[in-house]
Formats: structure tokens, sequence, C-alpha cells
């Protein structure tokens, strides 16, 4: 899709595979877009896949907006095993035996992190301590005080018991660490857990079009794909100062119509051949 400025402007749905940092995400769409000011919307860990939402040239300005947006993820726990990031990337530093639970039992520990609750920052986090985020501390082996937050569990429910594995899908605040989720609810349950997959689904909206900024191009998002609609480019045509669109009256008011007045022509009438409209 044709830029509005000179540079693309944007907010760009990325479907991030595993094994990609964030970062990597944000160096490739640098790389390939030729540009520099490229930001991301909440950090996905490598094992994570699913929506991650890109800021491009202008789409900057909003990236603390969709920043504090809601988010929905999808994920497996494995109860049996707390390791050292509180995911299957970390090392195993405790096994206990998985009880023969009952769902109920999940469920009630499910439960118990609903609504407001404290959760503590993991020591693996992209949360900065006096301006140092905590995984480059804990790579130096440093543990160090932090303070627990407060988060906000919306609903949550329980896809798939096959233990020691269970699948949830939960809708959470901003700042929320599904992997201390998954610890916790171990802890409840007296074995342990680590989280073992997890994908985000959404994110705010999950809007292709946010505030007169165009996503770019088509992206799968969460197994479809999203792109601009009729009357969101009718809409972009407008702040463009386009004359031949769904929202004429306001191109109009962007740009006088370029047609020379011509002797029998009724303005509203069916236009002349005129230049195309990039919606076209």
């Amino acid at each position: 899709m044709t830029s509005l400025t000179a540079g693309p402007d944007g907010v760009l749905l990325v479907d991030k595979a595993g094994g990609m940092t964030s970062h990597d995400v944000v160096a490739l769409v640098r790389r390939k877009l030729e540009i520099k000011k490229v930001g991301h919307c909440g950090t996905l860990d490598p094992i994570a896949t699913g929506l991650l939402l890109l800021t491009i040239g202008r789409g900057t300005k909003i990236q603390d907006l969709l920043m504090s947006e809601d988010k929905s993820y999808s994920g497996t726990l494995t109860l049996g095993a707390s390791t050292s990031t509180q995911d299957r990337q970390g090392t195993v530093v405790e096994t206990r035996p998985v009880p023969e639970l009952s769902e109920e039992q999940i469920r009630a520990a499910f439960e118990k992190f609903r609504g407001d609750f404290y959760q503590m920052p993991p020591m693996v986090s992209a949360k900065k301590q006096g301006g140092i985020p905590l995984y480059k501390l804990a790579r130096q082996g440093k543990v160090v005080e932090r303070e627990p937050r407060l988060v906000h569990v919306y609903r949550y429910s329980i896809d798939k018991i096959a233990l020691p594995d269970i699948d949830f899908s939960v809708l959470c605040s901003k700042g929320f660490y599904v992997r201390t989720y998954a610890h916790d609810i171990g802890e409840t349950l007296g074995c342990g857990a680590h989280l073992k997959n997890l994908r985000r689904v959404k994110s705010g909206r999950q809007v292709s079009f946010v505030m007169g900024f165009v996503v770019l191009g088509l992206i799968a998002v969460a197994d479809r794909v999203v792109a601009p609609s009729s009357r969101q480019r009718a809409h972009a045509n407008a702040r463009a100062g386009c004359w031949r669109c769904d929202c004429r009256p306001r191109c109009t008011e962007a740009r006088p119509d370029p047609r020379p007045r011509q002797r029998g022509v009724v303005r509203g009438a069916s236009p002349p051949v005129g230049p195309a409209c990039p919606s076209e």
C-alpha cells in the first residue's frame, strides 16, 4: 500500500514466529522497509508466538497508547517442574510429583488469580531496575529486590486438561506476566509448574487502522488476514485530499475540486474522467 507521506507511517500487525525476539522482528522490519523509526508495543519472549504490534514512522507517536491496552493469550503450562525462568527455556530447579487433580481443584487454583492481585515481576522480564532491564541483570547472575505490581485478569478459560499439561486462555491487563501466572498456579496446586507454550491472540481492539495510520500490507494475525477495508482506505484518501472516494465531502474540504468548470455540468453529478483515486 502506498504511504500518505514521504516514508511509511503506520501500525504493522505481525504474527511472530517462535525463536525470534521482539527486537529481531524490529530489526528485520527496519531492514526491509529501510526505515529507522520502528518500535514494538509489548515484548514477546522468544518462545512466544502471535500478535506483535509494530509502530512505524509517525505511528510511533501512539506507541504508548497501544502498549496500555489489554491483551489476550492462549498457552500451555506443565505441572511438576519449576524452572529458573518460569518457562521451558530455563533450567529445571525443582521437580515434584503431580497428584491426581480433579477439574474442580484446577479451576479453584485458576480462580484464585482472577480480578485484581499482585504479581512479582520475574528476573527475566524487560522491566527496568535503575534503568537496566531485569533480564540483563539476570544474565550477570544477579537477583535484585522487586516490587510486586498490581495486575488484573478479566477472564480465563481452561481449554484442555491432559496432565501434566493444562491448556488455558486468559484476558489480562498491561504488565501481566503469563509465565509468572503459570508458576503461581503450579505453586497453588502444590506441585510447581512452568510455561510450556504461549501465543498472543489479541492486543486491545486489534484493529487494522488506528487514528489515521494505515496498516502496511497483509499480515497474518491469529490465523486470519487483517487488511484495511475500503472505508478505511477512503478515510486515508480523505486525509490526503483525494476528491474521488467515499468521503468526498471531507475531501473537498481538504482540497478544492480540481475539475475545471464546464458549461452544462452540474456539480454533484457524475464527474468526468479525472485523476485516479489511490483507493482504486
